[in-house]
């Protein structure tokens, strides 16, 4: 028989004690913050219907990115490439008898038939923070003050990161301005998503092939090369009479009130690619040198429950993923503090009667809140000295019929040799 690779499908990772304690970091970290907000955790099924994503996950997570399979009964289902179709058909099954607000959050793991690149792999973890049923700006204000206070949790520098925030109304409004038809709305928010990664002619050539004309070309450019809210009314004196302008306007205000003043911005070119985006939208995007990208990002998604054929109600959220999350953390030094060693006892089996004693020093000291491993078998004191530095124990245990009989035993710092005899 052909030997099998010890190496991990493409696009995927083992998380090794040490990986996985980084990780376990940010996850705890993420639910600490999520249910000091009063969000509660939920999980739904790794599988969905393939449907459920290609109505309005955008053309690539609900295309090709897409991880599809046939059940028995010849249904075809796939991998949940991401959260928010799931939960919303979660709430959509009872809505109406919630009370309202409902604030969730999850931690789960996606899947996406991607390209594997850096701080994107194929299998990846993320959070997701939903708010429901509330339609006022107060609303959004929360979601972007939470996204805000998750990346604060873990202490970053000032100005390490800024959250830019557009809204979907005022795109319409721009397109509505640039003439762009009903029919060709969604292929051209598709591309202004992709705005940074074109050149500006391919940009024309694009808009130009989706029947933009050169005059709506160059208002649409303009709109998107904006620096400023303040700018952008000089520019378009039409929005000026806009309801979504002045919310957005005042949902800014009440941010830089309530202290996110040098965290958040204007950003005319963040669009969000799904297609389900249809209000305030936003990214945090990371200015670590390094690490210089879009870290995640979220909005306003009001419209997206009728796909599940009820009526749709308000829903805004955003979803960090664990990988960008480390990147940030890794670039900014805010992982150090897990290098340091953790306390750890090794308590090995000195004598050839000393089992039940050495098991039962490690209970007692378990119950103290410490970590012990236990010695399986009998070892002299060197190898067990050893074995315990193999392990990145901090203090060795001696539980042997000399202590046993007098029962005490002593705990010995590896590193300073300092030790100390205590009563069982």
């Amino acid at each position: 028989m052909n030997k099998l690779s010890p190496t991990p499908p493409k696009g995927t990772a083992d998380w090794d004690p040490q990986e996985f304690k980084i990780r376990s970091y940010i996850f705890d970290t993420w639910r600490r913050v999520c249910k000091s907000y009063g969000y509660k955790e939920y999980l739904t099924p790794i599988v969905e219907h393939a449907d459920v994503y290609r109505a309005k996950s955008g053309e690539d997570v609900g295309g090709p990115e897409l991880v599809t399979f046939t059940d028995r009964a010849g249904r075809e289902l796939c991998i949940r490439p991401e959260m928010t179709p799931s939960v919303t058909r979660m709430i959509s099954k009872n809505y109406e008898s919630l009370a309202k607000p409902v604030r969730l959050f999850s931690i789960a793991n996606f899947m996406r038939n991607e390209r594997p690149q850096r701080g994107r792999n194929r299998e990846f973890w993320q959070l997701n923070a939903d708010l429901f049923g509330a339609e006022d700006a107060e609303a959004d204000v929360e979601v972007i003050s939470l996204a805000a206070d998750l990346i604060d949790a873990f202490n970053p520098p000032a100005n390490a990161y800024t959250i830019r925030i557009n809204s979907r109304h005022i795109i319409d409004a721009i397109l509505d301005a640039a003439q762009v038809t009903d029919t060709s709305k969604r292929d051209v928010v598709r591309l202004l998503d992709k705005w940074k990664k074109l050149s500006s002619d391919d940009i024309a050539d694009k808009l130009s092939s989706l029947d933009v004309s050169d005059d709506g070309t160059s208002l649409i450019t303009r709109y998107m090369t904006a620096s400023s809210l303040e700018e952008l009314l000089k520019s378009f004196p039409l929005l000026q009479e806009s309801d979504s302008l002045q919310n957005f306007c005042d949902m800014m205000k009440t941010l830089a009130a309530r202290g996110y003043g040098d965290k958040i911005a204007f950003g005319p070119d963040i669009i969000r690619g799904f297609d389900y985006y249809d209000g305030m939208v936003f990214e945090v995007v990371d200015h670590h040198p390094d690490n210089n990208r879009a870290m995640f990002g979220g909005g306003r998604y009001n419209g997206l429950a009728g796909i599940f054929g009820v009526n749709p109600f308000p829903s805004v959220g955003f979803a960090p993923g664990d990988e960008s999350m480390k990147l940030f953390l890794e670039s900014w030094g805010l992982l150090d503090h897990l290098k340091q060693k953790e306390i750890l006892y090794y308590c090995p089996i000195l004598d050839d009667d000393t089992h039940d004693y050495a098991a039962d020093v490690s209970q007692a000291l378990r119950s103290e809140g410490h970590i012990v491993v236990l010695g399986l078998k009998k070892q002299s004191f060197q190898k067990a000295l050893g074995a315990a530095k193999k392990i990145d124990a901090t203090h060795i245990v001696i539980a042997g019929t000399h202590e046993r009989d007098k029962s005490t035993y002593l705990t010995k710092d590896i590193e300073t040799n300092e030790q100390s005899e205590r009563s069982l």
